[in-house]
């Protein structure tokens, strides 16, 4: 179990999944979590993407109530670096969880699995999640333009990483 200032992050339970599935299938926010093209998912690919080696999830509570989830995801065990990704249920969106769980993921990922880089994908239309990354210390590192379709119309997609000497400078 890992604490944040708001948030406490800890394995996925059981229960938890229909819950995460609920925040993985709603395509209210969809684009907002990911680029990829939205569409149905069904429980039975939610539960093979859950299955996939290679990942660490953490389920982020807030008062023990789930409010959504963070993992390390691609991780290079060459080049010591991965993918961040994560996902909150709509209500708990705007709170200041998100970026709470990050900062301990982040640390985490730095210290105790000893990578030395991170990097993510966003939309640019998502300014409160670039915005959070920023303030963690994430930097652009490329955008591709107009390489997304979110709600009718092309997005670029923001590139940003973290380096372990920036997060150590901080």
């Amino acid at each position: 179990m890992l604490t944040g200032d708001l948030v406490t992050m800890r394995a996925v339970h059981p229960d938890d999944v229909p819950t995460l599935y609920d925040i993985e299938a709603s395509l209210d926010n969809w684009e907002e979590r990911s680029p990829s093209p939205p569409g149905p998912l069904s429980r039975e690919e939610f539960d093979q993407r859950l299955a996939r080696a290679g990942r660490v999830d953490f389920a982020i509570t807030v008062d023990d109530r789930l409010v959504g989830w963070c993992n390390l995801m691609h991780e290079d065990v060459l080049a010591r670096h991965a993918s961040v990704g994560i996902s909150l249920a709509l209500d708990s969106v705007g709170k200041g969880y998100g970026t709470d769980a990050l900062r301990v993921l982040i640390d985490f990922a730095f210290v105790r699995r000893n990578l030395r880089r991170l990097h993510l994908i966003v939309v640019a239309s998502n300014e409160r999640a670039i915005a959070s990354y920023r303030k963690l210390g994430f930097v652009e590192e490329g955008r591709l333009r107009e390489h997304a379709w979110v709600r009718g119309r092309y997005e670029d997609e923001v590139r940003m990483g973290l380096l372990r000497s920036e997060w150590r400078a901080r």
